[in-house]
C-alpha cells in the first residue's frame, strides 16, 4: 500500500471511456426525464456493480419511464414485466410445453422461455403479486437461473432487475419481506419534483412530438464496466469505515450508539458491508477516480441501507424514518478507527 503504482493504459481509456459514456447517457435521458439526477446516478451504480435497485415513489413519478429510457440508451435485450395479481411464476420464467414432430409423429417437452429471459428487466409494481411470484423473480435475481421440470436454463448475462413499487396503496399490493428486500443492493426514493422541473415536465409533456433517444451502451461494454468495477482498489480504512457503519446498526453487537436500541429493532447483514463498498467503486468509476473513498461510502449509504434496517415501534410512533438513523449513524460513526491502519488519502491506482 504504500508505494503509488500507475494505472494500465488499458484502464485509463476504460475510465475515459465509462464517464465519456454516461455522461451521454444522462444527455439522452434528458430529453426524456426531468431532474432525478441523483436518482438516475444511483440505477447506473447499481447496473455497473451487477446490482438489482427497487425504485419506490407515488405514482406519476416517471419511475416506469425512467427505467424504460435507460433501457433504450442500452443495446441490450428488454423485458417489462406488469406484476398482478393473478401473475403466476411460469409467467415470468416460462413453461414446458408439448410439441408433436410433424414428420416422425413423436411427442417431446420443449421449453418456452419466459420475459424474465432478458439483459434488463423492468419489474413493474412487484409489490402487486403474490408472494409465491415475487418469490420466482428473487430466485431469478440471486441464482442468474431458472429451474423448470428440473432442468436449469441460465439467464442471460449481464442481468439486472429495476423493480418499482407503490408505497402508499395498499388495496390489492403484497409487502416484500425484509429477506428479499435485502436482494435489492439498493431502494431508490423518488421525489417529487421542483417547481420549476414541473413546469418544464408539464411543458415538454404536453408538446405534440416526443424525443428520440439514443443507444449508447451494449451488454458487452456493461460487462467491462462491471469488471472494471470490481478492480478498483478500495483502501483498509474505507473497509473499516463501511464495517463499523453496517455494525453499528445491529442492536445485539453491544458496541453501538446510544440511541441505535431505542431506534432499531434489526440491523443490516454482511451483503450490506459489500453493496457498500461496490457501490463506492461504481461511483468513483462514474466520476473518473481510480479509487473509492469514504464520501463515496457515505453517497450510497442511503439506498444500501434503508432497506436493510428495521426501526422500533417507539421511533415509528415519533415519525422517525431508516434514513433519519442513517443520517445520525453518518454523524456519529468515524471515518477513522484507533486501529485502523495509516494510509495515504489516495488508494494505489489499478495495477497491470
Amino acid at each position: 500500500m504504500d508505494e503509488q503504482q500507475a494505472p494500465a493504459a488499458s484502464d485509463v481509456q476504460e475510465m475515459d471511456y465509462v464517464k465519456q459514456s454516461t455522461e451521454r447517457i444522462r444527455s439522452e435521458m434528458s430529453k426524456v426525464i426531468v431532474g432525478q439526477d441523483e436518482v438516475i446516478e444511483q440505477l447506473l451504480v447499481a447496473i455497473f456493480s451487477r446490482g438489482h435497485c427497487l425504485l419506490e415513489g407515488v405514482p406519476g413519478l416517471a419511475k416506469t419511464l425512467m427505467v424504460s429510457t435507460l433501457a433504450k440508451c442500452m443495446r441490450m435485450s428488454f423485458s417489462r414485466i406488469q406484476f398482478t395479481p393473478d401473475l403466476m411464476p411460469s409467467d415470468i420464467t416460462g413453461t414446458e410445453v408439448i410439441q408433436e414432430d410433424k414428420v416422425s409423429g413423436s411427442r417431446e417437452l420443449k421449453f418456452i422461455k419466459g420475459p424474465v429471459f432478458a439483459n434488463l428487466i423492468l419489474a413493474d409494481e412487484i409489490n402487486r403479486t403474490p408472494p409465491k411470484t415475487q418469490a420466482a423473480m428473487l430466485e431469478a435475481m440471486q441464482e442468474k437461473q431458472v429451474t423448470v421440470g428440473g432442468e436449469r436454463h441460465v439467464l442471460p448475462d449481464p442481468f439486472f432487475v429495476l423493480a418499482t413499487q407503490n408505497p402508499i396503496e395498499q388495496e390489492g399490493t403484497y409487502t416484500l419481506p425484509e429477506a428479499q428486500q435485502d436482494r435489492f443492493m439498493f431502494k431508490v426514493l423518488v421525489g417529487y419534483p421542483t417547481y420549476d422541473e414541473e413546469y418544464k415536465i408539464a411543458d415538454i409533456t404536453t408538446a405534440e412530438h416526443g424525443q428520440e433517444v439514443g443507444e449508447i451502451l451494449s451488454g458487452e461494454d456493461v460487462l467491462r464496466i462491471q469488471h472494471l468495477v470490481r478492480k478498483v482498489p478500495v483502501a483498509p480504512y474505507v473497509i473499516h469505515f463501511a464495517l463499523r457503519l453496517v455494525r453499528a446498526t445491529r442492536v445485539t453487537e453491544g458496541d453501538v450508539p446510544d440511541f441505535i436500541p431505542d431506534l432499531l429493532s434489526w440491523g443490516a447483514g454482511p451483503r450490506a458491508v459489500q453493496n457498500l463498498l461496490l457501490g463506492a467503486k461504481a461511483r468513483a468509476v462514474l466520476e473518473g477516480r481510480y479509487h473509492a473513498t469514504t464520501a463515496d461510502v457515505r453517497a450510497v449509504a442511503g439506498p444500501v441501507l434503508r432497506h436493510r434496517i428495521i426501526t422500533t415501534f417507539n421511533a415509528e410512533s415519533n415519525g422517525i424514518t431508516p434514513d433519519q438513523v442513517i443520517e445520525k449513524l453518518l454523524e456519529a460513526v468515524p471515518e477513522r478507527g484507533d486501529g485502523d491502519e495509516i494510509v495515504p488519502e489516495v488508494a494505489p491506482a489499478f495495477s497491470t
